[in-house]
């Protein structure tokens, strides 16, 4: 493994581990997404996210990350990030629930993200995702061999504003290989002062924007663990593991299910 600006390369082979680890991340992504509807616990994808791993024999990614006590992220409208499957919180029709969660296979990791609707949603919800999961695509697009890190970040940002929607700050995207975060770090808007980093065939990315429909700012309840938006407006979170190769990004876990 090639390292370049603390970043490392992965070779064929190690793309080749990393596309498996998406791929049966997907799967139980895709499994758990068939079972999102009004008055479910959302302590039963957790129950879906370990029964599957077990099946699959993979290990869940953030289970035990820095005291994490759960296989699955699972944030219910204004929670951003890090939420946990409760046994008493049950979907209600019109919210929207979003799904982060990775696996790790043979030692490498996978991490994928989705939101959905529960049920008939608002027009306003639907509009968000629909955009999270463009701005994503946009910035994707972008992860390309001569670009910068900049352009990916500005290219999920300008998508983002242009549809008025605040990009959340606080998290960011990441490299991801034989740990679940490496660098580079992945901003979901271009910071003030960065250092163009160009993209080289072999890097790795977790690229996730998050988006809300209100401020960009976030608090963390008092779990440690949950974000949610300061203002509680509702916000929304896609993300998948990409590849950038000599032919352009390779998304490494596409759902084989509608989002």
């Amino acid at each position: 493994m090639q390292k370049y600006r603390g970043v490392f390369l992965k070779n064929d082979n190690e793309i080749a581990l990393l596309r498996e680890a998406n791929r049966l991340g997907t799967l139980i992504l895709d499994a758990m997404c068939a079972e999102v509807k009004p008055g479910v616990p959302t302590m039963l994808f957790e129950e879906i996210a370990q029964d599957m791993c077990r099946t699959l024999q993979v290990k869940p990614a953030f289970q035990g990350y820095y005291g994490f006590p759960y296989a699955l992220c699972c944030s219910v409208n204004e929670e951003v990030v890090h939420g946990f499957p409760s046994a008493t919180r049950l979907l209600k029709e019109g919210d929207i629930v979003s799904f982060d969660f990775g696996v790790i296979y043979e030692g490498f990791y996978g991490d994928s993200a989705r939101t959905v609707g529960v049920g008939q949603v608002s027009e306003t919800a639907d509009r968000l995702m629909r955009v999270t999961k463009e701005s994503l695509m946009r910035g994707i697009a972008e992860a390309k061999v001569g670009n910068t890190l900049n352009e990916v970040s500005a290219a999920i940002q300008k998508h983002a504003e242009r549809h008025g929607y605040a990009v959340i700050r606080r998290f960011v995207g990441h490299g991801i290989g034989r740990s679940l975060h490496e660098k580079p770090e992945i901003p979901n808007f271009v910071p003030a002062m960065s250092a163009p980093l160009p993209l080289k065939a072999g890097m790795v990315l977790a690229i996730e924007p998050m988006l809300a429909l209100g401020t960009h700012e976030v608090e963390i309840l008092s779990d440690n663990w949950t974000a949610v938006t300061k203002d509680r407006s509702l916000s929304a979170h896609f993300e998948y593991s990409i590849a950038v190769t000599s032919r352009g990004p390779e998304v490494l876990g596409l759902p084989t299910s509608a989002e």
